[in-house]
C-alpha cells in the first residue's frame, strides 16, 4: 500500500476490490480549517458579548487565514485547490438527483462546495465590513479614514445587523449538514479533515502533502500574518 502522504500528483491504483486509504485534505487545509472554525466561534462569541478588542484581535486573524486559504486554493494540494471543487449546475443537478461522478464525491461535493465558497465569501464580506465599520461609541475599524462616511455607515449596518445573522445562519447549515451526513447517509465529513485520508475503492488524484508543501504553507500563512498585523497597525 502506497504512502499517502508521499509526494505525487497521480492517481493511486484502486480496484473496485479492498478500499485503500488516500490522502484527501493536505495539513495545511485541515488546520486552516479547525483555526478558522474556533476563530468565527470566537468572533460570534466576543460580537454578541461586547467584547470588542478581542473581537478585533481576532478578526485580524481570520483576515489571515482567508488570505491564506485564497492562496492555497491555487497551490495547495490536489482536493483543495478550487479548480477540484468548481463544479457546474449540471454537475450540482446529477448530484442531487444520486448522479454524480465518482471523482465529484471525494473532495468537496457539488454541494459541498456551494457551501464552501457561500461561507467563505460571507466571512470575506464580514471581515471586509468590519475593517471600515463604526459603531460611534468605542470601535472603529483600521481603514475607516480612508473611505467616505457614508461606506462607513453601509459597511457598519452590514456587518452589525445583516452579515453576521447571514454568517449564523451559513454556519448552523453547516453543522446540521454534517450531522445529516452523518446520521442519514453514513458517511462521516469531520474524520476525514481530521486524519486528512479518505477509504476509496476507484481513482483518485491524492493531495500533495510534504515537508516541503507544508513549509510552503507556512511561508505563506507567516506572509499573511504580517500583512494583517500591518493593516491592525493602522487603526487609530
Amino acid at each position: 500500500m502506497p504512502d499517502p502522504s508521499a509526494p505525487t500528483t497521480g492517481f493511486a491504483e484502486l480496484d473496485a476490490g479492498p478500499a485503500m486509504r488516500v490522502r484527501v485534505w493536505d495539513l495545511p487545509t485541515r488546520l486552516f480549517h479547525w483555526a478558522l472554525t474556533l476563530a468565527v466561534i470566537g468572533q460570534v462569541t466576543t460580537g454578541l458579548s461586547g467584547a470588542m478588542e478581542w473581537h478585533f484581535r481576532i478578526g485580524y486573524l481570520v483576515l489571515a487565514l482567508l488570505l491564506f486559504r485564497l492562496i492555497w486554493g491555487f497551490v495547495g494540494g490536489h482536493w483543495s485547490r478550487f479548480a477540484s471543487f468548481v463544479h457546474s449546475p449540471a454537475a450540482l443537478v446529477d448530484y442531487l438527483r444520486g448522479r454524480a461522478r465518482p471523482d465529484q464525491l471525494v473532495g468537496h461535493t457539488p454541494l459541498g462546495a456551494l457551501s464552501v465558497f457561500a461561507m467563505l465569501a460571507m466571512l470575506i464580506a464580514q471581515v471586509s465590513t468590519g475593517l471600515i465599520a463604526d459603531d460611534e461609541i468605542s470601535a472603529s475599524g483600521p481603514l475607516t479614514r480612508f473611505v467616505s462616511s457614508a461606506t462607513v455607515s453601509l459597511a457598519s449596518g452590514w456587518h452589525a445587523l445583516v452579515g453576521k445573522w447571514f454568517l449564523l445562519a451559513l454556519v448552523i447549515l453547516h453543522v446540521l449538514a454534517i450531522a445529516y451526513y452523518a446520521a442519514v447517509r453514513r458517511q462521516h465529513l469531520i474524520r476525514p479533515m481530521l486524519s486528512g485520508d479518505k477509504l476509496l475503492t476507484h481513482q483518485a488524484p491524492m493531495s500533495r502533502d510534504t515537508i516541503g508543501s507544508r513549509l510552503l504553507a507556512l511561508a505563506l500563512f507567516g506572509a499573511c500574518v504580517i500583512f494583517a498585523y500591518w493593516i491592525s497597525s493602522l487603526r487609530l
